[in-house]
């Protein structure tokens, strides 16, 4: 073995015994440990873990003439990357080597796509000076450290993925991964698939077998976004999963364990959607463990400054720009505006801001076209109540993604808005 793997370029030592091996590996760092099963007195299984915890970073292959499917098995519940069985070919070797450095490649790209993302968008931040906003981060925190499944509510915009995060972060799970699923991004058949895997031929287009999120969210956290948009029969195995800790992939029989704490989110009033047989009331108590009714951002001025201004400097910094703040009268346009879209909104006109403004700060007229509409759309203008309602309804449909979603924003029926809206 040692022969082979010299002969393809690596640098190989080689060790005799459990206790030589640990030695090795404490005093240098190592990409791949073969491990044979039958160590002596020793057994190669139960030595699996030690490395495991010294080198965390190695990929652990089992190598034994004892193959059996019970093996492999165990071997890589307990931790092994892969399993060879000897008598094993050079050529084996190299194509597993050749697995090993693949997934490599994907983890450090992970790790890089990661690492843009959060250069791409500010730190959360969960501080507030708000009573509302405070109860609620109260509320969220204590839940953060159990496994209880809890619904965020809110309208759009106001922050419920972010204090998902938030919420993973401080919880006993922190160390694994956090997934988020959109419920309304794909179709059902699609979604389904997203959220539970498949496996190869399970439908039109299935060439590969597919883990899912739910796998991929194993000892971690599964975030489902605006939950009510979840199609009914998706709802039931989602309820299979809260309650038995299964699921089965499409395509499959075989049922699979779950080990995931579900955080669901929307901002769709879900006792109507029961009542107009949208959504399932057995799931609704399951999700609804713990719920937090986020604020919009017009109910917490008090944090309105503050959030600005880290926008205000993450912004300026992409930009190359340096701002020293926001004027006086800028707050206070700002603190006067409604917010439809909330945190999104006010995130995307400070990025406008620092974009088209030329000053080192930020004033009444560089926010002028969302905040400071004409005198003849402010309230107590002089302006007719369907005028200023026809603006304020083109305003929530320009800071909201969908006809739904600004239907449920100003409590209008989606078909109603649609008509109004094609109309003007």
């Amino acid at each position: 073995m040692a022969m082979a793997l010299e002969s393809m370029d690596h640098e190989v030592v080689s060790v005799g015994s459990g206790a030589e091996a640990l030695k090795e590996l404490r005093g240098a760092s190592y990409d791949v440990v073969f491990l044979d099963l039958k160590l002596h007195q020793e057994n190669g299984l139960d030595f699996l873990e030690e490395i495991l915890r010294v080198a965390p970073q190695a990929a652990i292959v089992i190598v034994t003439a004892f193959a059996s499917i019970e093996t492999a098995v165990e071997a890589m519940r307990r931790g092994a990357f892969d399993y060879l069985p000897k008598p094993c070919t050079p050529d084996q070797v190299r194509q597993l080597l050749g697995r090993i450095e693949r997934t490599r490649r994907l983890e450090n790209r992970v790790v890089e796509l990661e690492s843009q993302l959060s250069a791409e968008s500010p730190d959360i931040d969960l501080t507030t000076e708000s009573p509302k906003m405070e109860a609620v981060l109260n509320v969220a925190f204590k839940a953060a450290n159990s496994d209880a499944t809890v619904l965020l509510l809110g309208e759009s915009g106001t922050g419920k993925t972010v204090l998902a995060r938030g919420m993973h972060a401080r919880s006993p799970r922190k160390a694994s991964a956090f997934v988020t699923v959109s419920c309304p991004s794909l179709s059902r058949e699609l979604l389904e698939s997203d959220l539970f895997g498949h496996i190869k031929g399970a439908f039109t287009g299935a060439l590969v077998e597919t883990q899912g999120k739910v796998a991929a969210a194993d000892g971690g956290t599964l975030f489902l976004d605006e939950i009510g948009d979840l199609p009914l029969d998706i709802q039931s195995k989602l309820l299979r999963l809260l309650q038995e800790r299964e699921y089965e992939r499409v395509g499959e029989a075989r049922p699979r364990k779950a080990n995931v704490r579900v955080i669901s989110a929307t901002n769709r009033d879900l006792q109507e959607a029961i009542r107009d047989g949208r959504f399932r009331e057995d799931l609704y108590y399951r999700l609804n463990v713990i719920s937090v009714r986020l604020p919009p951002l017009r109910e917490r001025l008090q944090d309105l400054e503050r959030i600005a201004n880290r926008y205000l400097e993450f912004f300026g910094h992409h930009a190359g720009k340096t701002f020293s703040g926001f004027s006086a009268e800028a707050i206070a346009a700002m603190k006067s505006y409604n917010w439809p879209g909330n945190l999104r909104e006010l995130r995307n006109l400070i990025e406008r801001a620092v974009i088209l403004g030329s000053g080192n700060q930020v004033g009444e007229t560089d926010l002028a076209e969302i905040l400071q509409a004409p005198s003849e759309y402010r309230v107590g203008g002089n302006i007719s109540l369907e005028e200023l309602e026809n603006e304020h309804m083109r305003r929530v449909i320009a800071n909201t993604r969908t006809i739904d979603e600004a239907a449920v924003i100003l409590g209008v029926d989606p078909a109603t808005l649609y008509r109004r809206k094609k109309r003007l």
